[in-house]
């Protein structure tokens, strides 16, 4: 995190550098009930590992740090 904006991460072992700008997610996109995640917010973002596959990334912030929720192609 750059000024609480993402810009790289560790997934599946390999380092992911954002390759885009990220989109702040908010309550609306999870997929738990209101009460059990109120005040959670994420990150949508573009990212490309070192042999440049791309994916985009949904993670969000919990109690022991961030999280990949989904990842697409």
């Amino acid at each position: 995190m750059v000024n609480d904006i993402p810009t790289r991460m560790v997934f599946c072992g390999r380092r992911w550098q954002v390759s885009d700008t990220p989109t702040r997610l908010r309550d609306s996109l999870w997929t738990a009930p209101l009460e059990e995640h109120r005040g959670l917010y994420g990150w949508r973002f573009q990212a490309t590992d070192e042999d440049g596959k791309s994916l985009v990334f949904d993670v969000f912030k919990g109690a022991d740090g961030w999280h990949v929720h989904r990842s697409y192609d």
